[in-house]
């Protein structure tokens, strides 16, 4: 009964059903605001807007101010009393088959039935729950949906956002490397055009070096040709006097001599022997200069301005690795033993004093045309002895393998053939650290990329090299940077 009279203080008096979004009038009075519309809608054209309660008059269509407490108070007390929803007048609560009010809910086919549908209805015997009940389940479920939800657009949300700053990462990278590509061919246009300008300057002073003995042979001819021109212009002129004592007088006072003196008995005019133009001489400079500013561009920007200092290890290199005194040259010799130090490699191996933690390096090294040598970096965590000390049979080891004039690459004992023939024994191992990249090129000419591992090194590492000798082959490697 209380129920009901709560309920009776809390019904919309238009749809007599409990507030729905109720909105307070000027006069006080509450409705729900879709009721209040509709009733003002129809009263459009008739001069004014009246409240349906108590029948407050207003000439222009009130402005409808939402009441949340009572919107709050009438949500509460559907929560607890469902069946004072507002539906029952309208049948919606009733068994559409019994009549009866709707007071259980059935799980098996997600529907609300009334006592009898359980007792007698097709519903006999299924487990059902009151509405109550079952909506307190459900609102449950949906809660911990809508988390699970809520979670899971978190984790979209923080997964695209990882994503966007990995694209603006790759799109920061990307306009770096397309600014160093640019100024590497700024770089190489400045340079063409000042090697340019130098060979254009030596093919002129060669010009002119070749042109000034005609230059100078032509000068001549046209002083001697101007001199002529007098002569023949004087002798013209005598020859117009008819008179003839007026004419040997003349004759006598300009200086010319008749009697077969006017001809000059000059032949043709020799040309000066100077040679041709030097092209050899000009093809012999623009070769090489074009293929050495590209080389000097790659060494002073992609390599770096020198190249790092290395030394071989000699305390613990390997059996039968002889080290030079310098430390720079390590070969294979069946005779040799290194002294009996507990540190030392078992292999036939040597690594770098130096270790890398960071930054980019390069070095360049030489290696004999036989026999099979490697080169690369590893970890100094490397097994001291058995199979997985030796080179490229770990993942402690990256590295390039020359035999004869086939390259090869090998890292975690999986071996790749590169499929190129060696052009020369002279091999750049670059190194970025940071970028996780190995990169191996031939320095033939022009330089030739052989093979580029990644990775992300989570070590620090050393320069590392491996010979070995088959049957009388001389091998050795040499740091010639």
């Amino acid at each position: 009964m209380a129920a009901a009279g709560l309920g009776d203080h809390l019904t919309c008096s238009i749809c007599l059903s409990i507030y729905t979004d109720p909105v307070s009038l000027p006069c006080g009075h509450n409705f729900c605001q879709g009721c209040i519309g509709r009733s003002w809608d129809s009263q459009e054209g008739s001069g004014a807007y009246s409240c349906p309660e108590c029948r407050a008059g207003h000439p222009e269509r009130p402005a409808l101010q939402r009441n949340r407490t009572l919107g709050n108070i009438a949500e509460q007390f559907l929560s607890t009393h469902p069946e004072h929803d507002g539906t029952e007048t309208s049948g919606n609560r009733r068994c559409s088959a019994h009549k009866k009010i709707l007071e259980y809910y059935c799980p098996k086919d997600g529907t609300c039935v009334c006592v009898s549908c359980c007792l007698a209805g097709e519903h006999r015997g299924h487990k059902v729950e009151l509405l109550s009940e079952a909506s307190q389940r459900q609102r449950q479920t949906l809660r911990k949906d809508l988390r699970n939800l809520n979670l899971g657009r978190e984790v979209n949300e923080r997964g695209a956002q990882r994503l966007q700053e990995r694209i603006k990462e790759v799109e920061s990278k990307a306009a770096g490397e397309t600014e160093r590509v640019a100024a590497y061919f700024r770089d190489i246009r400045e340079r063409m055009e000042a090697f340019e300008a130098q060979l254009t300057s030596d093919i002129s002073g060669q010009k002119e070096r070749l042109l000034q003995p005609f230059t100078s042979q032509i000068s001549q001819l046209e002083r001697e040709t101007d001199e002529l021109s007098k002569r023949i212009h004087d002798i013209e002129e005598l020859s117009y006097i008819r008179d003839p004592l007026t004419f040997l007088q003349a004759l006598k006072s300009a200086g010319v001599v008749g009697t077969e003196s006017g001809g000059t008995g000059r032949g043709e005019i020799p040309i000066p022997n100077v040679g041709d133009m030097d092209v050899a001489r000009v093809s012999d400079t623009l070769v090489p200069g074009l293929a050495g500013i590209v080389q000097q561009v790659i060494h002073s920007r992609l390599y770096g301005q020198r190249a790092t200092n290395l030394l071989l290890d000699s305390t613990r290199a390997g059996a039968n690795i002889c080290v030079s005194e310098d430390r720079k040259y390590a070969n294979y010799e069946d005779n040799f033993q290194q002294p009996n130090i507990p540190e030392k490699y078992k292999d036939v191996q040597v690594l770098s004093t130096r270790i890398f933690t960071s930054g980019r390096h390069y070095w360049d090294v030489m290696g004999s045309e036989s026999g099979n040598w490697w080169v690369g970096v590893a970890y100094p965590s490397i097994e001291k002895k058995g199979e997985e000390s030796c080179i490229g049979n770990n993942n402690k080891f990256w590295c390039l393998h020359r035999r004869r004039d086939a390259y090869s690459v090998r890292h975690n004992s999986k071996v790749t053939d590169l499929r190129l023939r060696a052009l020369c024994s002279r091999i750049r191992v670059s190194l970025d650290y940071e970028a996780g990249r190995l990169s191996f090129y031939e320095l033939s000419e022009p330089i030739r990329h052989l093979h580029t591992y990644t990775a992300q090194f989570t070590e620090p590492l050393h320069a590392a090299f491996w010979v070995w000798r088959w049957k009388s082959d001389d091998v050795w490697v040499n740091i010639i940077s």
